[in-house]
């Protein structure tokens, strides 16, 4: 493994970690500026923007399980399953890739089938 890909390694998990334990500022500490985050629900520009909601989000989620990791000088994917409380989603499959730009990730694409998502968007948003 080589030294950059060693760098990207420990941030992208540092970032996965301190996301999913809900630590906003370590999580922001790993992501540079210009940022730009897209899944199928939500895109932002801003470090804070895509974290916003993370209290929320992890209030229904009751594990992660990290199914696979690859590791490349400048990027990285991470495959894993989010268990959640909400019987329409249950466990979620995600592929997040992320891209990286000196030690610091400055683009993450999140992907998953956001099916079940949207009737639990429609219940918790009024009309």
């Amino acid at each position: 493994m080589t030294s950059a890909t060693t760098t990207t390694r420990a941030t992208v998990r540092a970032y996965h970690q301190a996301r999913f334990r809900g630590d906003v500022p370590a999580a922001v500490r790993t992501l540079a500026e210009p940022f730009r985050f897209q899944s199928p629900l939500l895109t932002s520009d801003s470090p804070h923007g895509h974290l916003g909601g993370l209290d929320a989000f992890l209030g229904i989620v009751s594990g992660v399980d990290l199914v696979s990791e690859l590791y490349g000088e400048s990027e990285a994917t991470l495959l894993y399953d989010v268990h959640t409380s909400v019987p329409a989603v249950g466990t979620q499959r995600t592929a997040e890739h992320f891209h990286l730009t000196d030690g610091r990730i400055d683009a993450i694409r999140l992907i998953f089938d956001a099916t079940p998502w949207h009737a639990v968007m429609r219940a918790v948003t009024p009309s």
